[in-house]
């Protein structure tokens, strides 16, 4: 293919600003648009650790031990 005069060049050479902005553009949407699913990925591992973090909590706090601490803060706040 020729372009330009020269044999074997493929693409164009881009002349112009508007055409440099264009091919910009397009390579700035193919990177950005490969990583989406990343940000998805990194979302759904934030959502799984914060329900792990959750469950830890919910088995802490319904200890016995916790249970009678927590009861006896209350009860001395309450008769003080």
């Amino acid at each position: 293919m020729t372009v330009h005069g020269r044999p074997g060049r493929r693409h164009a050479a881009i002349t112009r600003p508007a055409q440099r902005r264009a091919v910009l553009i397009r390579r700035w949407r193919a990177i950005r648009s490969a990583e989406e699913g990343i940000a998805t990925a990194e979302y759904a591992l934030v959502m799984v650790a914060a329900a792990a973090l959750a469950g830890v909590l919910l088995l802490v706090i319904r200890s016995p031990m916790v249970q009678q601490a927590i009861e006896g803060i209350i009860s001395s706040v309450f008769t003080a």
